[in-house]
């Protein structure tokens, strides 16, 4: 028989939303994704000629980058069924990783600004909202040259050595914030962005647990962007560096300007992203899959379709368990997190790690299924296994959220 929908419970809305996003990412999002990742300058992946800009507007007209934002801005957050979010990445994500993954990053300050009691930041969220062209697009800027996964140390309280601290400042003088400082290449969008999500110190002597979360334009005075970084995996997403010079934002973009507030607000961050990189990375595992089991049905060898021979069936349904593992810890994860306020931080990074290990896992079993085949660029599973393995480095290492995880389980 095949596939099994094993969620008795998904709606005729909820099918019927799965099957547009499936159309968009395979019609779409895959074939750009594949064209964007054989450029060998990442440069190009963001010239004016590229086809990324036709594929953000089409996905605008998807409208799902409102659907985390509430209806009172433009969004529709109130109107979406909490069993949609797990069905829309695992999609994205089947068609291409990297680029759902820019989306998702594209749509986070402005996701935040509408939480924001200040009408001129809220206004930035009915902006977006109503940008059907793609002019408006933001990064998640967190990541600096001293600092990447052990951003998740902010939310632990030993981490409050002054010499731990993060490098981007920000300085309160009067009513405006001056922001000095680097955020790293490992900025999603951050060559392309016009908002930003910033993470920065408002207290040095505080170390991770001085910080506080501004939303801002990314054409203030002061403001440079580095070149586009070259990478092996996920080369359809644009990442580069931020520079901050003496940079000055209203008092009112400081979204969260009291640490002791940050840790709190740092936590949901995490349970927000690992769920999201969790659902993501699924698609991948399917998708590589898929690859594989249509291969073994079509390459003979011996005779024989090479599904017929006994290790290739084996390798496949151990490759079918894991990604049907990892699915149902990711729906259970999001369903939970979408329903309670707080969410669970250790569940979220139990999925986003059970869900990467197992797309890169599957994705090298499906090049041993392609043999020589699957190491050609001709075949679509190198390039996944090579975005699957940066997953396990992005919004924070494995290892170093595994730790984080185990602490927040005591």
């Amino acid at each position: 028989m095949g596939y099994l929908e094993l969620d008795m419970d998904l709606g005729s809305e909820a099918k019927a939303i799965q099957k547009e996003v499936r159309k968009f990412a395979l019609g779409e999002m895959r074939p750009v994704g594949i064209q964007l990742d054989r450029l060998s300058d990442p440069a190009d992946v963001i010239a004016k000629d590229s086809p990324l800009w036709s594929l953000i507007r089409n996905y605008r007209k998807l409208n799902l980058h409102m659907a985390g934002i509430p209806k009172a801005f433009g969004g529709m957050a109130e109107e979406m069924d909490p069993k949609i979010g797990p069905l829309v990445a695992h999609e994205m994500g089947y068609g291409d990783a990297g680029l759902a993954i820019s989306f998702g990053a594209g749509s986070m300050p402005f996701t935040l600004a509408a939480m924001s009691p200040e009408p001129s930041v809220q206004q930035i969220a009915r902006d977006y909202c109503e940008d059907a062209k793609g002019e408006l697009i933001g990064c998640w800027a967190i990541t600096e040259p001293q600092h990447g996964s052990d951003w998740v140390n902010a939310t632990n309280p030993k981490f409050d050595d002054p010499k731990c601290g993060s490098e981007v400042t920000a300085v309160l003088k009067g009513d405006e914030y001056i922001i000095n400082g680097q955020k790293a290449a490992w900025v999603s969008n951050g060559t392309i962005a016009t908002h930003a999500a910033l993470h920065v110190n408002l207290d040095p002597s505080k170390g991770m647990q001085g910080t506080g979360l501004a939303v801002i334009p990314l054409d203030l005075p002061g403001i440079r962007k580095g070149k586009p970084l070259d990478k092996i995996g996920q080369r359809a997403l644009n990442q580069g560096e931020i520079f901050f010079d003496e940079v000055k934002i209203p008092k009112s973009h400081m979204l969260v300007p009291e640490p002791a507030v940050m840790h709190m607000v740092m936590r949901q961050i995490l349970t927000g992203a690992n769920t999201g990189m969790g659902q993501t990375f699924v698609g991948l595992a399917q998708a590589a899959f898929d690859e594989a089991l249509k291969y073994a049905k079509e390459r003979i060898q011996g005779g024989v379709p090479i599904f017929e021979h006994q290790n290739i069936k084996l390798r496949l349904f151990e490759m079918f368990i894991k990604v049907e593992s990892a699915r149902a810890l990711s729906r259970r994860v999001s369903l939970y997190n979408a329903v309670n306020e707080a969410g669970s931080v250790h569940y979220a990074i139990a999925s986003k790690i059970l869900s990467t290990r197992t797309a890169y896992e599957v994705a090298s079993d499906a090049i041993a299924v392609f043999g020589g085949n699957g190491l050609a660029r001709e075949y679509g599973v190198e390039k996944m296994f090579r975005d699957a393995r940066a997953s396990m480095i992005e919004d924070g290492d494995n290892s170093v959220l595994a730790i984080g995880g185990a602490d927040d389980l005591i």
